[in-house]
Order: structure tokens, then sequence, then C-alpha cells
């Protein structure tokens, strides 16, 4: 049986180096894992995006996504057929017609209000950061000083615009074994969002004792339960 590919997937306000303890402990055990970079400029540019990477990927693929990406790995139309499962670590799960923004303000807790935001202009639109001060509040309060510094120093911005879109099909959790990591200090997606989510999806889930920074400060949790979707 042909092992799987491990392609994960960041979200928004961190790049793919989110998942750097996660690729060390698959790639130790001998697995192969890939971690692309989302635009982050449009919602149907990252679905299409993330469509486009995968099918450049050979063999079955088990598809991780942290915070806004698994709305990305909701939409049917950003995942090809050799994808297998999903694992929503914190993450939207988003459905038709739903939008992420929506979604996380469903529940009452979120810290990403405009007060903790900084909006920059770009060539075409706008991006939003969080405050430096206030990152390690809303997004990685659990994790170490150094670590907070650098995640807050090397933001990956996103275009508002991205967590108002929606798409038309049944969510693709629906068709495929789902797995979700639910973090129970979670500044930036509130728990009961994430528990609401993961419930309505049937996913098996993991809950943590962590903050929206769970790939970073809980890698073993995360690893393990990536591990447990490729079956």
């Amino acid at each position: 049986m042909n092992q799987p590919t491990f392609v994960l997937v960041h979200g928004a306000l961190t790049d793919a180096s989110v998942w750097r303890r996660i690729s060390a402990r698959l790639q130790d055990a001998g697995h192969s894992v890939i971690a692309p970079s989302l635009p982050m400029r449009s919602f149907d540019g990252d679905i299409s995006y993330l469509k486009k990477f995968l099918g450049t990927l050979t063999g079955p693929l088990v598809v991780a996504a942290h915070s806004y990406a698994g709305s990305v790995i909701s939409a049917p139309d950003a995942l090809t057929e050799d994808v297998r499962s999903l694992v929503f670590v914190t993450a939207f799960q988003q459905d038709a017609g739903e939008t992420a923004g929506a979604l996380n303000g469903k529940f009452p807790g979120s810290l990403l209000i405009p007060d903790n935001l900084v909006v920059r202009e770009y060539p075409g639109g706008a991006e939003v950061y969080l405050r430096p001060e206030k990152f390690g509040e809303v997004y990685a309060g659990d994790a170490g000083e150094r670590d907070r510094k650098i995640l807050a120093a090397a933001q990956k911005p996103f275009d508002p615009v991205t967590l108002e879109g929606s798409f038309a099909n049944a969510a693709s959790w629906h068709d495929l074994p789902s797995w979700a990591v639910v973090s129970t200090r979670d500044n930036s997606i509130p728990t009961e969002a994430q528990r609401w989510m993961a419930e309505r999806a049937r996913s098996t889930v993991v809950e943590v004792d962590s903050s929206h920074a769970v790939p970073l400060v809980h890698p073993d949790v995360v690893a393990g339960l990536i591990l447990d979707a490729a079956g």
C-alpha cells in the first residue's frame, strides 16, 4: 500500500513555518511532508491555488489545515481525488453558503477585533496583521517569548476579503473522513465555535489546553492526530 504524503496548509497570520515541529516529527518517522504557502489575497484564489498545487502530487494525500486554511480545504473544489482524509487544526470547518468571518462571530470570545489589528495597503487591496504587542494574547499565549516575537515579526498577512468567501456545494468533510484538534484557550477562533463545527462534521476530536498556535506548542499531539488520519 502506498504511504500517503502529508500536506500541511497554514492559515492567516503565520506562514508554513508554523508546521516546522510537526514536519520534523513526521519526516523523522519516514513520511513525506510538504507545506505550501497560500497567497491569501482572495478565497477563490486560495481554493484554485491549492487545487493546482495538489494536482502536482501523486499518490494518496492527507491534508491538514490550520486556522483559515480549514475554510479552504472545506471547499470541494480545492481538493483532488487523491485526498483521502482531512485534519482540521484549530481551524474553520466551513460549509456551503457560509463564510469564515460569520463562523468566527457565531460564538463570543475572538480577540481578532479592530483594536488588535493593523491594516496596510498593498497594490490592489489591503492586508491585515496583528499588532505585535497583541500577538501573544490573541494567537500564541502559551508559546515561548522567543517564538511569540518571531511569529509577530514574520506574520503572513491576509486580505480581509478572504474571510467573506463562500462556496456553493456541500463541504468536502461531508464525504471525506475528518479529524479535528480543538484548542480550549483559543483567543482567535473561539473554542465553542471549533467544537460546534467539529461535531457538525462528525470529526474525530482531540481537545488540547492550548492557544491558537497549537501546531507550534503541541506538535506531538497534532502529529499524532495526522498519523491517525493516515489510517
